[in-house]
């Protein structure tokens, strides 16, 4: 059953319908994600919804993108969130710089021009501000959703993603349970809207997952944070992985096949332990 202003999206059926389907154990998955259009203070922002085959309610899930954009590599992520008993959100947080084709990871990583390009186009003209207001507007969207189930959600974030999922917690702090940051960067520094100055507001337990190569979160950065985080009392875990920036989706150079399924490890057990009711 789609939801309120849902649509199924053909031209991602072929990116669904190749998936190896969900690991044993788990629960199927739709085979098509179905698109939907929401509405912010700034525009419509496109986004993604992913969910369990059968009669929901399911606990929620906001998946914040990374700085590369909506691909079918994040599909591939929020399928298998889904798969698992989640209702995933995947808005497309680059739609005030209008329709874009899907990024190439490989070359972005490989290429200073494509980054500069990216930067220009997108980012730069990015904001956790902007995300915040649509972050808003994604809660409501969730909140009239049948098919999701009371009470606080998750939420989970790469790259940029990370800190705006920390963000959103902070902002946010009756609506989340939970969040997961991984390989996230920026998250302590001299900036007004650092996400470490949010902790004295969040509730919600939080797991960051630090990449060992990675000089946009290095050591002295993850020390401000953890002291931030425990001064405020904030259950979290700060993990460090043997891999560079930019290791869980799978289309990027530096994907690590190993460190990935340990994310999804500890992801899914934070996720578990603060959503689902015995």
């Amino acid at each position: 059953m789609l939801g309120a202003g849902e649509r199924a999206h053909p031209g991602l059926l072929a990116v669904a319908v190749t998936r190896t389907g969900a690991p044993p154990g788990h629960a199927k998955v739709m085979t098509m994600p179905n698109k939907t259009d929401i509405t912010t203070e700034d525009g419509v922002c496109p986004a993604h919804v992913f969910r369990p085959a059968g009669t929901g309610p399911w606990p929620a899930v906001l998946f914040f993108m990374d700085g590369l954009g909506i691909r079918p590599a994040l599909f591939e992520m929020a399928e298998r969130l889904a798969a698992h008993g989640y209702y995933v959100l995947l808005p497309d947080l680059y739609y005030r710089s209008g329709p874009y084709a899907p990024m190439d990871a490989k070359r972005i990583f490989s290429e200073p021009e494509l980054r500069e390009a990216l930067f220009q186009k997108f980012i730069g003209k990015f904001s956790q501000a902007s995300a915040m207001r649509d972050t808003r507007a994604a809660l409501a969207y969730l909140a009239s959703q049948p098919d999701v189930a009371p009470g606080k959600i998750g939420a989970t974030g790469y790259c940029m993603g990370g800190g705006l999922a920390i963000a959103a917690a902070g902002h946010f702090p009756d609506r989340f349970a939970a969040v997961a940051a991984y390989h996230p960067g920026s998250l302590a520094t001299d900036a007004p809207d650092s996400p470490h100055l949010l902790a004295p507001k969040i509730q919600a337990k939080m797991y960051v997952g630090q990449a060992s190569d990675d000089a946009h979160f290095p050591e002295a950065m993850k020390a401000r944070l953890d002291a931030a985080l425990t001064e405020a009392g904030v259950a979290h875990t700060i993990e460090l992985y043997p891999a560079r920036h930019g290791w869980v989706p799978s289309d990027t150079p530096v994907h690590d096949a190993a460190a990935a399924e340990r994310h999804w490890e500890t992801l899914f057990a934070l996720l578990d332990g603060a959503l689902r009711r015995p």
